[in-house]
């Protein structure tokens, strides 16, 4: 990413000061300074009981992350700030925001078994972005296997992590109690696996939509958007069942790709 901040004037009190920053270059960090405050929020309200709006919260926070970069290719107006930025915001959305909130509404029933689940959840996140950030750096690697994230991607897991909030929301008698806390436990530590994990995951990145298909294909977004408004947490709930079931899927879709190219899967790699 280019650096836009070229110009740097010497200041007697202090480091070189930046000059002359267009508001375009601005707009992007600004996005991503409000999904660090809206993931912030989710963890006060959650401390507060008031969950719904912290998961609300949290997922307005990993919306806000998702559109901070496209926003800035969009504009011109990438930079070594703003994805130092993002990488912080990442952390905090997708990695401290969901576990904490998870772990005030029903790991905390587990004891230490529930906040080792948060921890390991958090550093799991935290290592899967430092291998994104590593393996995008890396021009070697075949161009189909660019097709793939490598393990489930950070804000699919902040989503999958939340599980046990969705269906509670949806009032099919499901309370906190401290076995349920017991088995949030373990799906926390299943998530924070899949993370780390060397699963291929495909990512939609090169599918291109047939002309003739456009329409239908906006007509089945802006329905599911529409139905994540009227029925949010039933919504929710059936991404993440059917998050859950595509994964198989694209392990065989890998392999047989992979097949076809005449290459072996690559060794497990976390550095």
């Amino acid at each position: 990413m280019g650096a836009p901040f070229k110009k740097f004037e010497a200041h007697a009190s202090g480091g070189p000061r930046i000059r002359e920053i267009p508001m375009r270059m601005v707009l992007p960090n600004l996005v991503t300074v409000l999904a660090i405050c809206a993931g912030l929020s989710g963890i006060r309200f959650a401390f507060e009981n008031r969950f719904e709006i912290a998961v609300v919260m949290v997922l307005l926070a990993a919306f806000l992350d998702g559109i901070d970069g496209r926003l800035a290719r969009m504009l011109k107006a990438t930079s070594k700030f703003g994805a130092q930025m993002d990488s912080l915001a990442d952390i905090v959305n997708f990695g401290v925001a969901p576990a904490l909130v998870l772990y005030a509404f029903l790991l905390d029933r587990a004891g230490s078994p529930g906040w080792i689940a948060a921890l390991l959840f958090t550093i799991a996140c935290g290592m899967r972005l430092a291998r994104f950030n590593v393996l995008a750096e890396d021009h070697d690697q075949p161009a189909w296997q660019s097709e793939y994230f490598v393990g489930v991607p950070a804000p699919a897991g902040a989503v999958l992590v939340m599980l046990p909030l969705y269906l509670y929301f949806l009032r099919l008698g499901l309370e906190p109690t401290r076995p349920a806390a017991f088995i949030a436990t373990g799906f926390t530590i299943l998530v924070a696996f899949l993370l780390v994990s060397r699963l291929p995951v495909y990512s939609g990145k090169s599918v291109k939509v047939p002309g003739d298909r456009v329409l239908p294909v906006i007509l089945g977004v802006v329905l599911y958007i529409l139905l994540l408004m009227a029925y949010p947490w039933y919504t929710l709930t059936a991404s993440v069942g059917g998050y859950l079931l595509f994964l198989p899927f694209s392990v065989r879709a890998y392999s047989k790709r992979a097949r076809l190219e005449g290459e072996k899967v690559p060794p497990s790699d976390i550095g």
